[in-house]
């Protein structure tokens, strides 16, 4: 039987650190509650040379790559706190049979039971 308080803990684990990678490539939009975006290049330095903003833009676009995933990664934790606190975390989300404690323990973000997982 999986004990939910121990993936409760996970998750808010994985959250934790997925908020600090996302810190790391990017900034919280303050427009939008959630949303995060890259942070984008300094192009306005007069001084700069060329090969010097190419690889300002690089980065920014590889930054970019980078916090679309960890940011739909935060959106699946999230979503999963979400379902332990309305009462159907570990109910799969297509057939509503309880998702195996395996497939919990290996990503306590899945919203499916193995039979529906994605990918």
């Amino acid at each position: 039987m999986t004990n939910i308080n121990d993936l409760r803990a996970k998750l808010l684990e994985e959250k934790a650190r997925l908020e600090s990678e996302l810190s790391g490539v990017g900034h919280k939009n303050p427009e939008i509650k959630g949303d995060w975006e890259p942070s984008a290049p300094d192009l306005n330095n007069p001084t700069a040379d060329v090969n010097d903003v190419a690889d300002s833009i690089e980065a920014f676009e590889g930054n970019a790559a980078i916090e679309v995933e960890l940011e739909a990664r935060l959106l699946e934790v999230d979503a999963a706190l979400a379902r332990i606190e309305a009462g159907t975390y570990g109910i799969c989300r297509i057939c509503g049979t309880a998702i195996e404690d395996a497939r919990l323990h290996a990503n306590p973000a899945a919203p499916t039971c193995i039979a529906h997982r994605e990918g």
